[in-house]
């Protein structure tokens, strides 16, 4: 099954769903405050309104891509990319907050759908010595979104409301459908005749919510019991998993493929330790600096417009190098980029947070092309789906539980008080406290990278 003969049209559309949903991100990220005004939120359930759509697209994203594999690529993006347009234009409407953060969970949902099959459809369309170019020319797609997103989302919240932000990702997910249509159907899916695991999707699905959930929760007796009960889920589903000749997830591709089970890992951690970083800029910023929505847009700007730069040359790097090399390398960086903000005072100048955030774009697009590049290469084509979600789960899992890390020094500092400047000397111990956690797991992050084995001959 190729693709080859609409490679631009797959290209294209993978690069505009790429783009979208992290300028959907983003760009919330600035709007935060407004939608915090707007629906009375206070700390805690600001939070959720990043949180919700991260852990729907993290629960799904296993499920989906192994139903692609079985059913068809192409049919998954695109509905995932109607369904991602249709409940981002409904997200003007609502009147109550958890109508709104329902919203977000039906927008997970459909990114899970496009996240699962993009990478996918594009290794596809392309062979082993080009990906690592193409997948850099996706990646930096995905930091233009991040670019674009704190600046356009602060001038559209500024002059036009929160609003625009949901009504221009609408119009972004109909562009991705509209090109799906005209991809090639495929003549047999990858994995077609195999069987899927609707019990160890329900198991997988529960134990992942409730280990997430249950993180976002603590420190109380509720977040605790949580885990522990998603913890159990997971050993039963592992075991399950090792049972079962056609189960959700081939466990093999983590047991006896190295480079596959430690790229996902520093992925994972990668994610877990910047995820969290716009969203607390974001609030200190506009809190404690008192910038405009627009100002805090335009300083955000300097870290995604960076990895935009950087991403498709260390893509073109890793079909030369090694990606372990890169990747650590960038990790590396990323880690000074963190050790900085760890510093960070009402007084610092705006200056010393765009030193900051430079070297955290130039450290996450040194890591992130190679290591996309070697999870994709490192498995049969018939695992790509599986592959592709499995890389985007790692992603999603280690954004939510970066969000769980800010929360739970959220609730330990700030408690049930509203984010604004009165409380600006809480956020500021609060994010100091929340980059010191993540500057040690990055660090960690730095040795799983380099764990991983070759992807090139020797």
């Amino acid at each position: 099954m190729t693709y080859q003969r609409k490679w631009p049209i797959v290209l294209l559309a993978t690069t505009i769903s790429s783009f979208t949903t992290p300028f959907m991100g983003s760009s919330v990220n600035v709007a935060l405050p407004a939608i915090g005004r707007d629906f009375s939120m206070d700390a805690l359930s600001l939070s959720w309104v990043a949180s919700s759509f991260l852990l729907a697209a993290a629960i799904m994203l296993v499920p989906l891509g192994r139903l692609a594999d079985l059913f068809g690529r192409r049919i998954f993006f695109l509905s995932g990319s109607l369904i991602f347009s249709l409940s981002s234009l409904l997200s003007i409407w609502p009147e109550t907050e958890s109508l709104f953060i329902a919203l977000r969970v039906v927008q997970g949902i459909g990114a899970a759908m496009v996240f699962s099959t993009g990478t996918a459809l594009l290794v596809s369309a392309y062979p082993a010595g080009e990906r690592g170019k193409m997948l850099g020319i996706n990646i930096a797609a995905v930091y233009t979104g991040l670019t674009a997103g704190p600046f356009i989302g602060g001038l559209l919240t500024q002059h036009l409301g929160w609003q625009a932000i949901f009504i221009v990702n609408a119009a972004l997910g109909l562009a991705a459908a509209v090109l799906a249509v005209r991809l090639e159907k495929e003549a047999l899916p990858a994995a077609a005749g195999e069987s899927f695991d609707l019990g160890g999707s329900f198991l997988y699905a529960t134990a992942l919510f409730a280990l997430m959930y249950g993180f976002s929760r603590l420190p109380s007796l509720s977040g605790a019991v949580l885990i522990a009960g998603g913890g159990v889920c997971f050993m039963v589903f592992i075991r399950g998993q090792l049972k079962k000749r056609s189960g959700l997830i081939n466990l093999h591709l983590f047991m006896g493929n190295r480079v596959f089970a430690f790229s996902n890992l520093a992925a994972l951690i990668h994610y877990c330790a910047t995820f969290a970083i716009t969203f607390l800029l974001s609030l200190y910023l506009q809190h404690v600096k008192g910038l405009s929505p627009s100002q805090a847009g335009f300083v955000l700007v300097i870290e995604p417009l960076l990895q935009a730069v950087f991403s498709p040359l260390a893509g073109r790097l890793s079909d030369r190098y090694e990606p372990r090399i890169i990747s650590s390398i960038g990790m590396s960086i990323t880690v000074v980029g963190l050790a900085g903000l760890i510093f960070i005072a009402s007084d610092t100048p705006l200056y010393g947070i765009v030193c900051c955030l430079a070297l955290l774009g130039i450290g996450f697009a040194l890591f992130s092309s190679p290591n996309v590049n070697a999870v994709m290469s490192s498995v049969e084509d018939r695992f790509y789906g599986l592959a592709s979600a499995t890389q985007a789960t790692m992603r999603m899992v280690g954004q939510m539980l970066s969000m769980g890390i800010a929360m739970l020094v959220f609730a330990w500092i700030i408690g049930n008080h509203g984010i604004d400047h009165e409380n600006g000397a809480l956020l500021m111990v609060s994010a100091k406290s929340i980059f010191a956690i993540l500057a040690a797991i990055c660090t960690a992050g730095v040795f799983a990278s380099l764990a991983r084995g070759r992807i090139h001959k020797a």
